[in-house]
């Protein structure tokens, strides 16, 4: 219940699971700070024919440097370390090309501002190879620009901070999240790790245009770049969080830290519709800025083999979307928009075109 439409709303995302590229979805809505609509549609495999719901699990693949990012900012603000600290200053693997990490900051690297070739080396993390031992190689490519002085997006790199947080916490990555973050904000769903996938009551498998693939775990190895899983309705709840709604957890302080644009980045979604019309884009520490229809809003999203993964938000009016889905399919990337419309009151506009007949908006 809200000012969006919830009912077209709905009738909207059901014609867009009749496209062939869909196969499971979960959808929570955030208006006002108020958690006012979850569903699931389709299935969480093709083979079980088993329907997805509000708690159904799901890889949010690169939506987890939200977390990463955040926590990051949680503990400078506790004085465990400073954002300005020098990479060099941690026992860490990573190294840069011209030793760059002995001058790059905690800062910029969370900013992606290694200076490195986008995605560099994830190829050899896909083939099984430890993310620590391609660290240690990632000094000898080119660099597209010096450090610290653009946006080159990076998984491999990313993770560093994992050794940095586990250094200076003695504790490992995944139970540091779980203790400061999502044991607190009560997400009890949430995860890093395979195992917290797979040991799921429901969790949906990865497809391709319904056709059901492995389920590879090798971005699981570097889990502040994308190795967390969790329901719709924790990852709403961490949406809430980002959102300055659990300020016992994350004080606007931290959140303003995480969330402050640090480099200037090309559009997101590429050549979709959806980031043509989204401007003055940033990356803050692993969260995503950018302007649509004069407004600020925040956000990140995912994509691995049989997942993706989105969230959309606006800080200022608490409303944005998240969502989940088991296929390749990049759809509901688009609807995003159709969401914001909607909470803005502006006029209909099909950002899905697809080639079935679809419910308007309502007048």
């Amino acid at each position: 219940r809200g000012r969006i439409d919830y009912r077209a709303l709905d009738a909207r995302l059901g014609a867009m699971m009749t496209d062939p590229t869909m196969t499971g979805l979960a959808v929570a809505v955030v208006e006002d700070g108020r958690l006012a609509f979850v569903r699931g549609y389709g299935v969480t495999s093709t083979e079980t024919a088993d329907p997805v719901d509000a708690r159904t699990v799901f890889r949010w693949a690169s939506l987890s440097k939200t977390v990463s990012g955040t926590l990051t900012a949680q503990l400078a603000a506790e004085g465990v370390f400073s954002l300005s600290d020098r990479l060099d200053t941690f026992p860490i693997s990573l190294r840069l090309p011209g030793e760059a990490q002995r001058d790059l900051t905690l800062a910029q690297l969370l900013s992606q501002q290694t200076g490195l070739p986008k995605n560099a080396y994830d190829g050899r993390l896909e083939a099984g190879e430890d993310p620590a031992a391609i660290r240690k190689s990632l000094g000898a490519p080119a660099t597209v620009c010096a450090p610290g002085t653009c946006h080159t997006y990076q998984n491999i790199a990313y993770d560093t901070i994992t050794e940095v947080i586990a250094a200076r916490t003695g504790q490992p990555y995944g139970e540091v999240v779980k203790a400061r973050l999502f044991g607190p904000l009560g997400m009890a769903s949430a995860s890093v790790g395979a195992a917290g996938l797979t040991r799921a009551g429901r969790w949906a498998r990865p497809h391709n245009r319904g056709t059901p693939l492995a389920l590879s775990d090798a971005y699981y190895h570097v889990p502040a770049a994308a190795g967390v899983n969790s329901d719709i309705v924790d990852l709403a709840t961490w949406m809430q969080a980002l959102m300055g709604l659990h300020s016992e957890v994350l004080p606007p302080a931290v959140l303003d830290t995480a969330q402050q644009a640090r480099v200037a980045t090309a559009s997101p979604y590429g050549r979709l519709s959806i980031g043509r019309a989204l401007t003055d884009a940033g990356y803050g520490l692993g969260m995503r800025s950018f302007t649509y229809q004069g407004h600020r809003l925040l956000g990140h999203s995912g994509g691995l083999s049989g997942y993706r993964a989105t969230m959309m938000f606006d800080p200022q009016t608490r409303t944005g979307v998240v969502m989940l889905w088991n296929s390749d399919a990049n759809l509901p990337f688009r609807f995003q928009a159709e969401v914001m419309d909607r909470a803005y009151g502006l006029p209909f506009t099909d950002w899905l075109e697809l080639d079935v007949a679809l419910p308007a908006a309502r007048p």
